[in-house]
This record gives C-alpha cells, sequence and structure tokens, in this order.
C-alpha cells in the first residue's frame, strides 16, 4: 500500500499545483455567480433609456388612454403627420405612434422613428392598446371593468410532504432544480475527470515512462494509484467549490433579502403599467423571498452527502474503464472506437433523466437507472432532492461499491497488458484475450 499512496501523492501534488487548478478552481465560482449577479441586476435595472412616443390619434379611440411607464413616455400631439416625421430625423430617441382614421375597420396603426424599434417597446405599445380596446368593449356591453378586475383571482399552491415525523414545507421548483444541478454535475464530472485520468495513462506510456514505473510496482498498483490520485483532485475542487459558491450565495441572498422590497415595488409597477390592473399590490406575491424561501426547504447537508458519494463512486466504475481505454492505445485518436460504449449509459441516463425521471421521479424506469451502477451515480441524484426510501437508497449504494470492484478488477486485466504493448492496433477481440491472459 506505501507505493500505491506514493502514487496518489505524486498525481495529487502534480495537478493540484499547477496554475490552471488553482485558477479553474477558485475562479469558476465567482465567474457563475458574477454572472448571475449580472442577470439579475440586469433584470433589476431593466432599460433604463427613457423612450418618448408622440402619438399621433386619427381615430381618437386612444386619445388621452396610454399610460407612461418606466421608461416609455407617451405624448398627444396634433402636428400633421408630415411635420411629425421631420421632426424623427432630428430626434433619434423620438418614436412616432400613428393611428389611423379608419382604425376600427382597418387595423393601421404605424411606429416610425430614425432607428429600429426594439421588440420590447413594440410590444409594450401593442400590450396597452389591446387593454384600452378591451376595456372600451367591456363597458360597451355594460362591464365594470374595476368590478372585472376585483374578482380576478390568483391562486399559490404550497406544496408539503407528509411522513411519520409530520408534515414539512417542500418547494417543487427547487428540488427540481438542485435534482438537475446536481445530476449534471456528476455527469461533467465523470467525463473530465475520467479523460484525466485516460490522458494520464496515455502520457505515461507514449513517454516510456511507464516502463520504468511497473519495474517497481505492479500495473494494478500503479492504475489503482492514478484513479485515487486524479479522484482526490476532484474532490478537492468539488469541496472548494462548494465551500465558495456556499459563501457568494449567502452574501448574495443577504443583498437579496435586504432589497428585496424595492424590487417586489419595481416588479408590481412594472406588472402595472403592463397589464391596468390597480390591485396587482395586493396580490402579486414577492418572488425574491419566495425564492429564498424555497431554499429552505431542501435538506442540503444530506444533498450533499449524496453527491459525494455517488460522485466518488461513478468517478471509481468510469475512472477505471477510462484507464483500461488508455492503455490500449497509444495515442488519444485511437480511443474513439472504444469511448462510446462506456460514455452511452451515461448520455442515455442524462437524457431521460431530465426529461422523465425528474417529472416522474418513482417511476419503475427511474428506480432502475438508479439501481443499475453504471447509470446511478445521474439519476439518483435526480431522484434524491424529491427523497428517496431508504432501502432503495441503500440498494443503490451497495450495488455501486460492488460494480466498483467488478469494473476496477476487469479494468486491471486489461491494463496490466496493454500497459506495455505498442505500435499495435486493438481491437475488442484483443481485449478480451488480454483479460483472460493468465499472471
Amino acid at each position: 500500500m506505501r507505493k500505491v499512496f506514493l502514487i496518489i501523492s505524486r498525481e495529487y501534488l502534480n495537478r493540484v499545483q499547477k496554475k490552471s487548478f488553482l485558477v479553474l478552481t477558485f475562479l469558476l465560482p465567482t465567474l457563475i455567480i458574477g454572472m448571475y449577479a449580472s442577470i439579475f441586476l440586469i433584470f433589476k435595472t431593466g432599460d433604463s433609456q427613457l423612450k418618448q412616443i408622440e402619438i399621433i390619434d386619427r381615430s381618437g379611440i386612444f386619445k388621452n388612454e396610454f399610460k407612461n411607464q418606466q421608461n416609455l413616455e407617451f405624448k398627444i400631439i396634433n402636428n400633421s403627420l408630415a411635420s411629425a416625421k421631420q421632426k424623427l430625423i432630428e430626434q433619434k430617441e423620438t418614436f412616432l405612434l400613428f393611428i389611423d382614421s379608419n382604425y376600427a375597420k382597418s387595423g393601421k396603426v404605424e411606429v416610425l422613428s430614425q432607428n429600429k424599434p426594439s421588440l420590447n417597446l413594440v410590444m409594450d405599445i401593442e400590450s396597452q392598446m389591446e387593454n384600452i380596446l378591451q376595456n372600451r368593449r367591456l363597458l360597451a356591453a355594460g362591464i365594470d371593468t374595476s368590478v372585472l378586475n376585483k374578482v380576478k383571482a390568483q391562486v399559490n399552491i404550497n406544496a408539503k410532504q407528509i411522513s411519520d415525523e409530520g408534515e414539512k414545507n417542500t418547494s417543487i421548483g427547487a428540488t427540481a432544480v438542485i435534482g438537475f444541478t446536481s445530476s449534471f454535475l456528476i455527469y461533467m464530472a465523470l467525463f473530465i475527470y475520467g479523460a484525466q485520468v485516460m490522458r494520464g495513462v496515455i502520457e505515461e506510456k507514449t513517454n516510456r515512462i511507464v516502463e520504468v514505473i511497473v519495474s517497481s510496482v505492479k500495473p494494478f498498483q500503479l492504475m489503482l494509484g492514478k484513479i485515487l490520485g486524479i479522484g482526490a483532485v476532484g474532490l478537492t475542487q468539488f469541496l472548494l467549490w462548494i465551500v465558495l459558491s456556499t459563501s457568494l450565495m449567502s452574501a448574495a441572498s443577504y443583498v437579496l433579502v435586504n432589497d428585496g422590497e424595492n424590487i417586489k415595488d419595481k416588479i408590481i409597477q412594472k406588472t402595472n403599467q403592463n397589464n391596468g390592473y390597480k390591485q396587482a399590490n395586493e396580490t402579486s406575491p414577492n418572488q425574491i423571498t419566495d425564492m429564498l424561501n424555497a431554499t429552505d426547504t431542501i435538506d442540503f447537508g444530506y444533498i450533499i452527502t449524496c453527491f459525494l458519494f455517488y460522485f466518488i463512486g461513478g468517478y471509481l466504475i468510469y475512472s477505471a474503464l477510462f484507464a483500461a481505454v488508455g492503455s490500449a492505445v497509444d495515442n488519444e485518436t485511437e480511443t474513439q472506437q472504444f469511448m462510446l460504449p462506456i460514455t452511452l449509459p451515461l448520455i442515455f441516463t442524462f437524457i431521460i433523466g431530465v426529461n422523465l425521471i425528474v417529472n416522474n421521479p418513482n417511476s419503475a424506469l427511474a428506480f432502475w437507472l438508479s439501481i443499475i451502477p453504471f447509470t446511478s451515480p445521474v439519476a439518483m441524484m435526480i431522484r434524491i432532492p424529491f427523497g428517496v426510501p431508504a432501502w432503495q437508497l441503500a440498494l443503490s449504494v451497495t450495488l455501486l461499491i460492488v460494480g466498483f470492484l467488478f469494473t476496477t478488477w476487469v479494468a486491471s486485466r486489461i491494463y496490466r497488458v496493454g500497459i506495455l504493448m505498442y505500435g499495435k492496433k486493438t481491437s475488442y477481440k484483443e481485449l478480451v484475450k488480454w483479460f483472460f491472459y493468465k499472471e
């Protein structure tokens, strides 16, 4: 075991001391949080540039009916169409809304400007015009629009889970997001770190370093040390990502909570302006607070523990297979024929998971995919946030451990022969022969 630990130490230290490892580990969470913070700030502030819309309403239907919005200012003018067009040439940020006198029959409406109007601007104008026409038609039919707006109802369903311990709140949206995110991280990690194992094996083989190494250690010890060393690098990186992301998210949550009411007011104001509903303040939920409260329904300690186990278990299975592939070829271009059978279960499970399992986590298909060792790391991480029976989790864990031991044994028998083979085109038939070679 001392030799295995030396190999683990060499693989681990060589990688964690690289600048690329440090940059990726510490910069990635910051970039991701920064990206979402930028998106949030853009949504919060919106398009702050004020746009003036001058209206020539020949029909008289919309006179004094348009409501100013945060970045739109409407103004009725009585100028001729020709003079209004001439004014547009001098003022870039002015738009002219022309409504034909025969609008009731022709429906002719034009927006004229020196620059092309944005899609949001056109949609905002259309929305206001539709609301104005709708209110006029309701009044013509003898329906009081204020009464109609008062009877509008909004339903918010609070999902709760019943167990032997009693009732507890749950958030379906947050659960689905956590399941998808954790399964996606494992899906990507198995490819990334498994490929690192394969490249490391190919590099040592092509440089003939392995011939020197196997004179001191057994091929199985070399393979196991390389797998565990790179796995420790991946685990270190994930733990640092979790700590950094949690710290950054906590800081972001503090800002959101303190600014939540201000954001709520802006969302409500935009809703009022677009829809004309004066009662929106009474019925619009605090979306930011709801989003933050949803995270309180998630048992992050339990999910992180399961995530780490399935990351390690899945990595050990697939890295052993990647190591066997690396030992069987002389360069990366020759790995393609062996990669598809290895990666197909992962790709299949991820596609099925995000489309079917997340919508029906307790189906028979979800159960079997979360039990089979080659698919359980991805499938089970989608199911765990929704709640998995203890016996299913125990069965999945047991089979994953057994699957790792079996896969490592199979891969080691191929690895011990392939690592010393050079200049020979490898086939599946050749791999089977290597497996049955005696020590």
